[in-house]
């Protein structure tokens, strides 16, 4: 999400408190290595693991365009394969062992916001498998999908896309689909299976994540703060857990990244992103409350304007040392950094 009408008018106010704003702090972190560039505008990234060699592990991005398109960049920032002709893919995720075609599969899925539908990509040849797409929030007058997250129920291995939208109601802002593989047709298929999720009607929820460890889906409602629902549908409690990181953000709160330390503890990133920064607050709450996040710390860092980010304890052979954090940032890039630098950073 970029400016709203209010910053622009206050930056044309007042311009010199708002480039001060948006400058890049001198304490900012440095990333390990950014990206090539893609043709317009980088939006969200996913970290796909390669488990039988890690170093072959991939970042899937979007460019966000009526041309846009779905990258994937190696470890080294290099482009190394391109899906074009997407209308406006917004934000992308990844899940492992999708059953299909009598195998388990990886799969990266995309909202394509211009055709109302998500699209499925099989890892790491990024081959479509969802038969041109499926659609989504059929029957709304407001579509439009954006932010998208997948959840892997533990115990059936069941894998769900919760899903995003540029508007929507009050309540039953985001719609949650069961992937299925479809035996004679040969690819994806989704099924409804829940709406839940409240907005608060001020700007949009793009930026969504999934603790799949502890079944938790968070979400950020812009301009208010982070959300938190149970992540699998069958839980009986369809009702908010958390609201939290409000009056926090310089303006918009946005990607939300989650850094295991264990099982069960770790941190939640979320972008600060008129302040070039990542807000950070604990993944297992506190003693008293899991539901309780308050705010650890600041992260300063030279993405300009983040929309989205990606993070895993995964060190890819030391190249980055405590795990590798990925954010998009301004210049139709993404930015490597390593986990240990931005934990010194942390204040």
């Amino acid at each position: 999400m970029r400016f709203n009408k209010f910053f622009i008018l206050s930056c044309g106010v007042i311009l010199t408190a708002c480039e001060q704003k948006l400058k890049i702090a001198e304490d900012a972190v440095k990333p390990e290595l950014t990206t090539e560039q893609v043709n317009h505008d980088t939006d969200d990234p996913a970290i796909w693991i390669n488990h039988a060699d890690t170093m072959q592990s991939l970042i899937i991005g979007t460019d966000k365009d009526t041309d846009g398109a779905l990258y994937a960049f190696n470890l080294d920032g290099k482009i190394v394969k391109r899906i074009g002709d997407l209308k406006r893919p917004n934000n992308v995720d990844v899940a492992y062992g999708l059953q299909f075609n009598g195998q388990k599969v990886d799969i990266a899925v995309v909202t394509e916001r211009e055709t109302n539908k998500i699209r499925i990509f099989q890892l790491p040849e990024l081959n479509p498998i969802d038969n041109g797409g499926i659609p989504v929030f059929e029957g709304e007058t407001q579509r439009a999908p954006m932010g998208i997250a997948m959840y892997t129920r533990p115990s059936d291995s069941a894998i769900f896309a919760i899903v995003g939208r540029k508007d929507g109601p009050a309540e039953g802002y985001l719609w949650q689909y069961e992937l299925r593989a479809d035996s004679a047709g040969g690819y994806v298929t989704a099924g409804l299976v829940r709406k839940f999720g409240t907005f608060s009607g001020q700007k949009e929820i793009e930026a969504i994540a999934v603790d799949n460890r502890l079944g938790y889906v968070y979400y950020s409602d812009e301009n208010i703060g982070v959300r938190k629902y149970y992540a699998d549908p069958a839980k009986t409690n369809n009702a908010e857990l958390a609201l939290f990181g409000q009056k926090k953000f310089l303006d918009d709160n946005e990607g939300i990244s989650i850094y295991p330390t264990s099982d069960s503890t770790g941190y939640i990133l979320v972008s600060n992103q008129q302040d070039n920064s990542f807000l950070v607050f604990p993944r297992e709450g506190t003693r008293e409350n899991p539901n309780d996040h308050p705010l650890v710390g600041s992260i300063p860092v030279s993405t300009m304007e983040s929309d989205g980010s990606e993070i895993t304890p995964v060190t890819f052979g030391g190249k980055f040392p405590g795990g590798l954090f990925v954010a998009m940032s301004n210049g139709k890039v993404f930015q490597y950094y390593a986990w240990d630098s931005l934990y010194k950073k942390l204040k």
